[in-house]
This record gives C-alpha cells, structure tokens and sequence, in this order.
C-alpha cells in the first residue's frame, strides 16, 4: 500500500504535518476529515513517486488550461478514449512544460491513476477547484459536462480578472507617465533655468523658489534617501503581507478605499458565487466547495467569512445564516442564498448572483474609466502647468528684475 504525505489545519487553527498508507489521494482526504482534520490537497504527494517538475518556475497560462479543458471536453463527449484524448492535446499543445504535464498525466492514468488524482499531482496547472470537478464528473459519469462547466467559469473568471486589471492598470500607468514628465522637467530643465535666473542676480518669486529647490534636493544624496524610504516602505509591506494578520489588515483596507474598495468587493462576490455554483452543480459536496471557494477568494477578509461559515454549516447552520451575520456580503446575496436553498436550487440562485455582479463591475469599471481619464488630464495640466508658470514667471517680470 503507498504511503502519502499531507498537512491538514485542525479547528485550532494550527497545522499539522505527517504521513498516512491510503489506497489512494481520495482515502488520505477523507480520513483526515473524519479525524477533525481540514486537509491541505496541495500538499497531499504518494512518498518516493517522481513527477514533472517546471523547469521554467512559472505557472501553465489560463489560455492554455482553457483551450485544453474545451477540446477534452469535445473530444471525450465524441466518444474518444481519455488516453487518446490526452495524447492528440499533448501534441498540439504549444507550451513546452504544459505538453511534458499532458504527457505525464497520461501515463498516470494508463498505470491506473484516475484522472482526477494525476491532474492533482500538478496544482500550478490544474488547482484544487479543477481536480475535484472532475473528480465529481468521474463519480457522476459526466466527465464531459464537466468539463464544458469548467471551460465556462474559466472564461468567465478570466474576463472577470481582464476587466479588474485594466481598470487599476490605467490609472497607476497615466499616473506614472505624469510622476516621469514631472521629474524631468524638474531634473533637467529647472537647471538649466537656475543658471540664467543666478546671472540676473534678481529676487524670485517663491514658486520659481520651490522649483529649484526641489530639483536641487533630486539631484543630490538625499534623493538616494527618498529612494531608500519607498523601497523599505513596499519591502516591509511586502513582509506583512506575506503574514496571515499581515493579509487580513491589508485587505481589510483595500475594502475601504473609495471606488475601488467597492469594485474589490463586487468581485470577491461574483467569485464566491459562481465557483460555489460551478462546484455545487458539477457534483461537488458542499463544505468541500465551501474550501476551494474559501481559497479562490482573492480576499483573505472574504475567505475569513467563508470559512467561518463552512463551520457554521458543519455544526447544522443553513450557509444563508452565517454569511448573513458576519455582515460582509450584501443582504440581496444571502437572502437569495437562503432562497435557493430552502428551494433546493441553490446552484441556481448562486449563477444568478454571479451574473449581476458580473455586470455590476462591468458597469463600474467603465464609469471609473470615462471619470479618470479627465480627472488624471486635470492633473497633469496641474501638474506641468505648474512647473512651467514657476519657470517663466521670472521671465515675465523681467522688467522688474532688470
């Protein structure tokens, strides 16, 4: 019988490390449970079995995860044996690392793994949320509906993300573009202007005064200290967050900025809702989904409540009741959770949810394009605005300085 390596949180809180003889993954996770134990399924490995490494360190694209979870769906509802299926991906595949991970599924399966536990084996590829879908499909026999439902939350997690990162994108580069404009006016051409000013020997005005001090203090050893501070400043940031308090805090704050706060938030629901629906309706068992969702939150402040209330329903609680009193997710959401599961179509209510606050942050995230893009010009005309007029303002009482 193999043996298997695992870690496991208990209700304390505090992880537990150890080996475990199982037939399989599968017997490890559920005698972790019936011992009290939430496994870590990352973390569970067969001792002494050799598998693919990356050789790049990098994660498999979603692209290419998207694009293999559509054809093998395609191909396996056709008809076609898995390890037929597996070998003609493995070759059209244009990801070297991802083709080798195709390629040693493969054989995993045709030693007499299942499919789910060889897909587990490789979690930068394929996550939790991914093996125990079809883990689910295998169970049920509906390993190509599945695997469609995954191909779609797949696409609909990436458009959400594409969205996300180009509303935050825009601003911090306009933002950069202004910093960089602003520095070399200051940098370069201030002193230039400095020494014409120094030759009229004249008075100048306290703007023009600012502007020469400034550039004066960026060209010489302080700026190194400036430099120094911001870069201990996002090191030390860097170090909390890597900290469970540290991440918690962290978040807590992003929830609170303005605008963004609440887009941060819409997102972390349409997560939640439509991995619990994606998972719930592939087959997956309820405090089991509630795990993966907790860890696909992308908030620590979400995956706090989620997990709490992963506890609440162990102990008989409904999943409305606690997610209602932890007060993080909106009344709309939980009483249409409460809906859903008095009327057993909770996977339902759940795709609902998704679907509108899918279109919530599609909505916000156009109004916060059309209302930076004018507000970020404003600063910019400020901004270089400013340093010009500082500069010429000598120029134009020169009468005077003459």
């Amino acid at each position: 019988m193999p043996t298997f390596a695992y870690m496991a949180r208990g209700r304390d809180g505090k992880v537990k490390k150890g080996v475990m003889p199982a037939n399989d993954r599968q017997a490890v996770i559920d005698s972790l449970y019936s011992q009290g134990l939430t496994p870590d399924r990352k973390s569970i490995r067969e001792k002494g079995k050799s598998r693919v490494k990356n050789l790049t360190g990098r994660r498999v694209r979603t692209s290419e995860i998207l694009i293999f979870t559509r054809q093998l769906a395609t191909m396996v509802n056709a008809g076609l044996p898995l390890l037929q299926c597996l070998d003609i991906l493995g070759e059209q595949t244009d990801d070297p690392v991802f083709c080798k991970i195709i390629a040693a599924i493969a054989a995993s399966v045709e030693g007499g793994e299942t499919f789910s536990d060889a897909l587990a084996n490789y979690p930068r590829a394929f996550p939790d949320l991914y093996t125990s879908m079809v883990r689910a499909g295998e169970v049920s026999g509906d390993l190509d509906g599945v695997l469609i439902r995954l191909a779609d939350y797949l696409e609909a997690t990436a458009e959400l993300k594409r969205r996300v990162r180009g509303a935050m994108m825009y601003p911090v580069v306009s933002f950069a573009i202004i910093v960089l404009i602003a520095a070399g006016l200051i940098l370069f051409v201030v002193p230039q202007f400095e020494k014409i000013f120094s030759d009229m020997g004249a008075e100048l005005p306290t703007p023009t005064k600012l502007l020469i001090a400034a550039s004066n203090t960026l060209r010489s050893w302080k700026a190194l200290i400036l430099v120094g501070a911001i870069v201990g400043c996002v090191v030390v940031l860097r170090l909390y967050n890597q900290t469970t308090s540290g991440r918690y805090n962290l978040d807590k704050i992003k929830l609170r900025i303005p605008i963004f706060g609440m887009l941060l938030r819409k997102v972390a629901i349409s997560r939640f809702t439509r991995t619990l629906a994606t998972l719930i309706r592939s087959g997956v068992a309820i405090l089991q989904a509630l795990e993966i969702a907790e860890r696909t939150a992308g908030n620590e402040v979400f995956a706090k409540v989620i997990r709490n209330s992963g506890d609440c329903v162990r102990n008989g609680e409904t999943l409305a009741e606690p997610l209602a009193r932890f007060g993080e997710f909106p009344p709309m959401v939980t009483r249409m959770i409460g809906v859903g599961e008095k009327t057993g179509a909770l996977e339902t209510m759940l795709e609902k949810v998704a679907d509108f606050y899918d279109a919530e942050v599609k909505a916000l995230v156009d109004n916060l394009t059309s209302m930076i893009e004018p507000i970020l010009l404003v600063v910019m005309g400020v901004v270089v605005g400013g340093i010009i007029i500082g500069l010429f303002m000598p120029i134009m009482n020169l009468s005077q300085i003459v």
